[in-house]
């Protein structure tokens, strides 16, 4: 009983556990600034997430919140999708935008009245 009360006390926490989390929870509120905060903020949850997960499965023991760790990659995953989607989505606007305003004004309709 007493190994298991020190094992609980030698526990550190996860470098980086917290901040993952979040810029998780900032990748998701983040995506309707068109994409480009949630897309930030997502990928570089995704590294962080990757180095401390190499951390956690070297030594489990060792770490103590990899609860937050994995919230914070589902979080920052969900984020950077819906980010990227919705860049997608105003660059295809822009683009469809662009398009119809150069085909579109060809000729006046008010020329023929002159």
């Amino acid at each position: 009983m007493e190994t298991l009360e020190n094992n609980f006390q030698t526990q550190q926490p996860l470098p980086n556990a917290t901040a993952v989390l979040v810029l998780g929870i900032i990748s998701i509120v983040g995506c309707f600034c068109y994409g480009i905060v949630g897309l930030i903020c997502g990928i570089i949850a995704l590294i962080l997430a990757s180095k401390a997960k190499k951390l956690y499965e070297e030594n489990p023991g060792k770490w103590s919140n990899y609860a937050n760790l994995n919230a914070g990659r589902i979080c920052a995953i969900i984020g950077t999708i819906i980010s990227g989607l919705y860049m997608l989505f105003w660059i295809v606007y822009v683009l469809f935008f662009a398009a119809a305003m150069s085909s579109g004004f060809g000729e006046f309709p008010f020329d023929d009245f002159r």
